[in-house]
């Protein structure tokens, strides 16, 4: 990579409340661990693969037929008004 193009990437150590993983961003925190002798910039993250509901299998499944059924019951006779 050029270093007059890109910008410079750090070492960070992602939370995600019990949940950690290591990886490179250009993101930066005052926190900091030590991580197998690398420092490493501790991100909070409130939402991950491994809380977020479509990746635990507990997103909910949406009805969208149901959904146009009911808007064209509400709105579809409205044009013959």
């Amino acid at each position: 990579m050029k270093e007059s193009t890109h910008p410079p990437v750090y070492p960070v150590l992602y939370v995600d409340g019990e949940h950690e993983w290591k990886g490179l961003s250009t993101m930066k925190s005052s926190n900091t661990r030590v991580v197998d002798g690398v420092e490493h910039y501790v991100v909070n993250v409130e939402i991950s693969a491994f809380t977020h509901p479509f990746y635990t299998g507990q997103k909910k499944i949406v009805d969208s037929a149901g959904r146009v059924e009911k808007f064209m019951r509400r709105y579809g006779n409205q044009g013959k008004k």
